[in-house]
């Protein structure tokens, strides 16, 4: 095989197996929810919304602080994102030549070079976006939460947990954008270094996105004790 096809064999390999894997994921959060980190923590902000909008004149200030420590989070992983995005289009748009060196194995061209940089400033403008989608949602989250008059409707307290799942969604995909970046950094100095960045990855991802038992049972553990409370409080208030 001749070097400058190496690219064209490693680097859709690498980025398959990160999208196979991705689909798998996909697939597990819509039919076992609790077995990823995603599914859980989403049952878990929904647990918190109702839990809050019981009162949320007592509850407001804890849900607002919490919401705003998000927003921050959000708003960092932003202002990275577009950082380092322009830093990338002037260093795209001042380099004169290929920086190839002698160690890089792989197609060595220009016009290669141009697709590598210009896959890791899509890579950031991407985050960006998401993560200014989850600020948008956030927001939006800190002012319907503090609303007295949703105290008793679970209809609006239903969309509050939805919209407020829907920013952590968003901040959950700026961050995998983030986590794409590296491997397409390593790309730059050849399809080799990609590719093995890219199989590590998918072992790195899969302990960080599914649950262990324990964790499993003690979620499951915590609903049932949630909801025989809930049963005792109605009987007694009948």
């Amino acid at each position: 095989m001749e070097e400058k096809q190496v690219d064209l064999v490693l680097v859709p390999l690498g980025m398959g197996m990160l999208l196979c894997y991705h689909f798998w994921l996909l697939f597990t959060i819509a039919r076992n929810p609790t077995r990823t980190v995603i599914g859980l923590n989403a049952q878990s902000r929904r647990k918190w919304v109702f839990s809050l909008m019981a009162d949320p004149l007592k509850n407001g200030v804890l849900a607002v602080q919490t919401i705003r420590n998000n927003i921050m989070a959000s708003t960092l992983l932003a202002t990275a994102a577009i950082t380092l995005s322009s830093l990338i289009s002037v260093y795209v748009s001042n380099k004169s030549s290929s920086p190839s060196s002698g160690f890089v194995y792989g197609n060595k061209s220009q016009l290669m070079s141009s697709v590598k940089f210009f896959a890791i400033l899509v890579c950031f403008l991407v985050a960006f976006l998401c993560n200014v989608q989850s600020i948008r949602y956030y927001a939006h989250v800190s002012f319907l939460a503090t609303v007295p008059e949703y105290r008793d409707r679970k209809e609006a307290i239903e969309y509050v947990a939805r919209h407020l799942n829907r920013g952590s969604f968003f901040w959950s995909l700026g961050l995998r954008a983030f986590y794409l970046s590296f491997p397409l950094f390593l790309w730059v100095f050849g399809p080799i270094p990609m590719f093995v960045c890219c199989f590590t990855m998918i072992f790195v991802l899969y302990f960080l996105d599914t649950t262990s038992n324990f964790t499993r049972e003690m979620h499951s553990h915590s609903i049932k004790e949630e909801t025989t409370s809930g049963d005792v409080e109605s009987i007694v208030q009948n």
